[in-house]
């Protein structure tokens, strides 16, 4: 534990298990008063065998050992916690810097050498800045995990058929390094899919990069992707490096291809068929080792047609095509991308809205969604915001929502209707009327935030008849 001496810059550095191996009395205790007041648990050995003894015995953050000892040398000592633990930090120090020493530090890969006689201050910042830099690597080993995680299906909600076989063809091409066209309306997901095509590549440790063709100028864009060395154009005072540059092993995203324009669409040719280019106001070439993955919600064979695209580009980019379906076409999956945005922005807004009633949920349903997911998280993320119940109502939808669904819930209502006749195969009355006084009852619930007094007078019921219904139609 951290005593009252610890400073604040030791404050920071995580408490460290370490190992001290010394066969001077003196200098052990040194080193072990001196780093247990930096907070640190210390364990000391008077000679290497008793070191080897506990290494076998506890895991070591750090160990460090003088470097010649009566049984076994410091090198043997550290060899040994290697074997044990490949990325435990090892610290030799010594007053016989022979060369034989010195190669035998390099051979192992001790992390530090320190010779004696030595500032503890200095050891103490050299212990300090280790523990630091194992401290950062075990961090970037958890943040990729985590975002490799983040980026599995799990994130990308879909259980539909035509969702689950984009799916099967993403595990399929992810693990080669072929160029992928994802193709789809706008707001279907596009780079999601393209997230989970890297991070499940051999790639997936390196850059992922984003770019949107369409959002900037083709001068600003040919700088962005390729880069540009000092004076190309006005205001370019240094070199700079590319997205490309910047995706270095990693994967590169075309957002909008199909927005690139045709002196750009050359140079990302040469890139897919050479595997280099150059800076912006360059000569050299630049290696470009990066998977390319391309998307667009424009009809590429169309524009190849009437001579907007490249031909051979398209066939560059176009190796591995992968198709989203809109919304649209797969309306088994609006409940779930739902309820998962009404949580999202319940939330983020900290409100006690927890799902989605009947009726809003049937217009959801029935309305066409040009906008896909896209626009039913927008539209979710207002309905949220405006209101004051539990539960989404209708009411709460855009206009447009509820307008498109009014034409679907007369056809619903059609066989309580005496002007529209019965069904020709007939329906059951009573399990229709049920249902009616189910969703109506559910409905007032809802819209009374559960007060089952202000429910009964929504329906203009007593409150005796409210309870009879309730527990009729097991509702709570």
């Amino acid at each position: 534990m951290a005593t009252d001496t610890l400073d604040t810059a030791a404050a920071a550095v995580p408490a460290a298990r370490i190992l001290i191996v010394d066969d001077e009395r003196s200098m052990r205790e040194m080193l072990a008063i001196l780093l247990r007041r930096e907070g640190h648990e210390v364990v000391v050995a008077e000679n290497g065998r008793r070191a080897i003894d506990s290494l076998d015995q506890k895991p070591f953050d750090l160990v460090v050992s003088d470097a010649r000892m009566p049984d076994i040398d410091g090198l043997e000592v550290l060899r040994h916690a290697r074997n044990i633990n490949p990325s435990v930090i090892a610290i030799m120090i010594t007053a016989f810097g022979s060369a034989d020493l010195i190669k035998g530090v390099e051979q192992l890969g001790v992390t530090d050498y320190v010779e004696k006689p030595f500032n503890t201050e200095v050891l103490k910042f050299r212990i300090r800045k280790e523990l630091d830099r194992k401290r950062l690597q075990q961090e970037n080993v958890l943040l990729k995990r985590a975002m490799h995680s983040a980026h599995q299906f799990s994130n990308i909600i879909g259980s539909s058929s035509a969702m689950l076989q984009v799916f099967e063809l993403v595990e399929t091409v992810a693990s080669t390094g072929s160029t992928v066209l994802v193709t789809g309306e706008s707001g279907t997901g596009k780079e999601l899919i393209a997230r989970a095509i890297h991070v499940r590549s051999p790639r997936a440790d390196r850059p992922f990069v984003a770019v949107n063709c369409g959002a900037v100028t083709e001068t600003l864009l040919d700088s962005e992707l390729f880069g540009h060395m000092r004076g190309a154009f006005t205001g370019a005072d240094a070199n700079k490096k590319g997205l490309i540059e910047v995706a270095e092993k990693g994967t590169i995203f075309l957002d909008e291809i199909g927005e690139m324009s045709p002196m750009l669409q050359v140079k990302v040719l040469r890139v897919l068929q050479e595997r280099k280019f150059r800076r912006v106001g360059g000569t050299e070439e630049v290696e470009a080792d990066i998977r390319i993955i391309a998307a667009t919600n424009r009809d590429l064979s169309k524009m190849v047609a009437e001579g907007q695209f490249r031909e051979d580009l398209y066939y560059r980019i176009n190796v591995i095509p992968v198709r989203l379906p809109s919304l649209r076409e797969r309306i088994d999956d609006i409940p779930p991308l739902a309820d998962h945005f009404v949580a999202k922005f319940a939330a983020q807004m900290k409100k006690n809205v927890t799902g989605i009633s009947g009726g809003a949920m049937s217009r959801l349903m029935a309305y066409g969604w040009p906008g896909n997911v896209r626009e039913l998280e927008n539209a979710i993320e207002r309905a949220v915001a405006l209101e004051r119940t539990p539960s989404i109502l209708p009411e709460s939808l855009p206009e447009s929502v509820r307008e498109a669904a009014l034409p679907a819930s007369g056809a619903a209502a059609a066989p309580a209707a005496a002007s529209s006749g019965l069904p020709e195969k007939g329906f059951d009355l009573e399990q229709h009327v049920q249902h009616l006084e189910r969703e109506y009852i559910a409905e007032a619930l809802r819209r009374s935030g559960g007060v089952k007094v202000k429910a009964a007078e929504l329906l203009g019921m007593s409150f005796r008849s409210f309870r009879y219904y309730m527990k009729k139609y097991n509702l709570k």
